[in-house]
């Protein structure tokens, strides 16, 4: 795939995505000039986010069986049609509607990311998910940091506006510049989204995002108090950071083409609890925190783009579905941490919200290290069982993969006197 073409699918995602997320820095006037009361008014973003969850399960799908590129340029039009109902809401329900609506429809990020993967050759699918998902964190952190400027401007309103009309004219050059998604097989049946690489893979993804989801939704209640009460708009400046750790895990697509993608998790995972010790810091130093941001947002897109290479190699003839049922953890692990910082923030202080988010960090490390050691087991069992077969059927010639959450494991046997056991990449594996 061109580049410029990845560029326009990274494009897409990202104004698709912040759809959802611009209501953040915006509730206190949207509150004010909808009646909202102010307890309620978190229900602005959740709505938004109810809307996505119900997308994924009953628009992604959708992807597997019909052209995607249509399905692309209709998802963003129906976007925006919710988006112009937002803006030019008077009365709290029609807003809450064109949220609903605006939401819905933002699962077109993952109809994009599966049909860059159905476009691209296996040896460039990994750097091509990387691209594009890259639009997803810019939509999500630069979406906040425009939102506000917009807003102090020209309104709240504008926001969504300026949205819409970036969603529309997204449409009409899918349509107009992007290839029909042409298939001759249609998937045979659902049961990859029940195999042990999307279990593992997608529990992963669930506990990796409780930890994202604690840092971006709690952050902000101790920077706004002592001792350093910042305002809202220099606690959206914390978002560059975060873009710049995840920008900087661009190489993640390459390392997932390379074949690295089991050791390259585990590392990953392992720097995301160590970036929550920086994290920690934040009471007494905003550099420390600031580190720590750029580390975890790096950690987690590093993760995030090889748990979709993973699953997407693995299901290339269903990858709208399986990337749709993996969402699924990421919206709710990332709606678990959100919640339960609040919660753990009040009585515990930041001290609390921290360990919390290593917390959620090391239960994803420990999913990832079980299943390396289960992968390793059953290697080194068909690798005994290969050398002793060797004197019975000389010159014989097997191969067994076992496919599992990391990496496929690969036993060979040969005339040699010895069995190889190696790791190599998933592509174009099934379960």
């Amino acid at each position: 795939m061109d580049t410029w073409r990845r560029l326009l699918l990274a494009v897409v995602c990202g104004v698709a995505v912040a759809s959802i997320y611009v209501a953040q820095p915006v509730l206190a006037p949207m509150g004010r000039d909808l009646g909202v009361p102010a307890g309620l008014t978190g229900w602005i973003v959740a709505t938004g986010q109810v809307g996505y969850l119900a997308g994924l399960v009953l628009l992604v799908p959708l992807g597997d069986v019909l052209d995607r590129r249509r399905l692309i340029a209709g998802h963003l039009a129906l976007t925006a049609a919710g988006l112009i109902l937002t803006a030019s809401a008077q009365v709290a329900w029609a807003a809450f509607a064109g949220l609903a609506v605006a939401g819905v429809f933002a699962v077109v990020v993952q109809t994009t990311v599966a049909y860059a993967a159905s476009l691209s050759a296996p040896g460039e699918r990994g750097r091509t998910i990387g691209v594009v998902t890259s639009g997803v964190v810019v939509g999500i952190l630069g979406g906040r940091i425009l939102a506000g400027w917009l807003a102090g401007v020209w309104g709240w309103r504008s926001v969504y506006l300026v949205l819409a009309v970036l969603a529309l004219g997204l449409a009409a050059l899918v349509l107009a510049a992007l290839p029909a998604d042409v298939r001759t097989e249609r998937p045979a049946g659902r049961r990859g989204a029940r195999g042990g690489l999307f279990l593992t893979r997608g529990l992963i993804a669930f506990f990796l995002f409780a930890s994202f989801g604690t840092l971006w939704s709690g952050m902000a209640l101790p920077l706004a108090g002592a001792p350093w009460h910042l305002s809202e708009a220099q606690i959206g400046l914390f978002g560059i950071a975060g873009l710049a750790g995840a920008l900087g895990a661009a190489r993640a697509g390459r390392w997932a083409d390379s074949g690295r993608d089991g050791p390259v998790t585990g590392l990953a995972l392992t720097l995301l609890v160590a970036a929550w010790a920086g994290i920690a810091q934040l009471p007494w130093s905003l550099w420390l925190l600031v580190a720590g941001v750029v580390l975890l947002d790096f950690a987690v897109q590093v993760v995030h783009v090889g748990n979709q290479h993973l699953l997407t190699s693995a299901h290339p003839d269903r990858t709208s579905g399986v990337i749709g049922g993996y969402m699924v953890f990421y919206s709710l692990g990332s709606a678990l941490g959100a919640a339960a910082t609040t919660v753990v923030y009040a009585s515990e202080g930041w001290a609390g919200s921290s360990l919390l988010g290593a917390g959620f960090a090391c239960c994803a490390l420990a999913v990832w290290a079980i299943d390396y050691q289960v992968r390793a087991a059953r290697c080194n069992r068909s690798r005994t069982r290969t050398t002793s077969g060797l004197a019975s059927a000389p010159g014989r010639w097997t191969r067994k993969s076992v496919l599992s959450g990391g990496s496929a494991v690969s036993c060979s046997r040969t005339s040699r006197p010895e069995a190889r056991c190696s790791s190599q990449s998933e592509r174009g594996s099934t379960l």
